[in-house]
């Protein structure tokens, strides 16, 4: 459902690897953009507004029409980070935690066959795929590696970057803050097989950083982000 209803060598390639640096700094949090207003013809997306009920400036994330979040996120895999409106091609937007097993399976997996779509139709490199994840502590660079494993995704792929803010109060900034998505931990902090409570959200940003679609659903349509793409993809 849409808005308001419901990579990792050092060798950067492409567009999309041009976003990844060797270092990783700390950069402001970011914020949401407010609302574009009324945005007609000069508008900065591809897909129409969505038929909702609320504006995208009242809605608590990024939604239609929006520049997404001037977030710089680590991606641990490469020793790199992600800028995100350095992003110069349209990419999906997911947050999970890894030991998850309800909810997190689905959307990775979700974002996984839009990786094996891309790849088998020739797409590729027009496209990349950002997983963050809002459990640093447990989420390290080994633990991301194994993950993918488990889920079948080619994190080797230039298409794909897992993302993990630097601590737990960066997550809460890039994620809840930025980003839109609530989570919250479920048991004591000294107890190390806490889960969290957490909202879902995907993100479908073109590429000039303009959210296109906020998918606002536990399990993502997956033919409707495959046609949203290939709209967005060849505009």
């Amino acid at each position: 459902m849409d808005d308001g209803r419901d990579r990792h060598s050092g060798t950067p390639t492409g567009s999309r690897r041009a976003v990844l640096r060797s270092t990783v700094g700390v950069a402001a949090a970011g914020s949401v953009a407010g609302c574009l207003g009324v945005l007609g013809d000069d508008s900065p997306t591809v897909l129409s507004e969505p038929d909702r009920q609320f504006d995208s400036g009242d809605l608590p994330y990024p939604a239609w029409g929006e520049r997404v979040p001037d977030v710089t996120v680590p991606a641990p895999l490469s020793g790199g980070e992600v800028a995100t409106r350095d992003v110069a091609e349209p990419a999906l937007y997911t947050f999970f935690y890894s030991h998850c097993n309800t909810v997190c399976p689905v959307l990775i997996s979700t974002m996984r066959n839009v990786q094996t779509h891309a790849a088998n139709e020739g797409y590729a490199d027009e496209v990349s795929l950002f997983p963050v994840t809002f459990d640093p502590e447990r989420d390290t660079a080994d633990r991301l590696g194994e993950y993918a494993g488990e889920m079948n995704v080619d994190a080797d792929a230039d298409s794909w970057t897992f993302l993990r803010p630097d601590g737990p109060e960066r997550a809460d900034a890039v994620v809840s803050d930025a980003f839109g998505v609530t989570f919250q931990r479920t048991h004591p902090d000294d107890m190390d097989a806490y889960m969290f409570t957490h909202s879902a959200l995907t993100f479908l940003v073109n590429g000039d950083g303009y959210v296109e679609r906020a998918y606002r659903s536990k399990a993502p349509n997956e033919d409707q982000i495959l046609d949203d793409l290939a709209a967005v993809r060849d505009a």
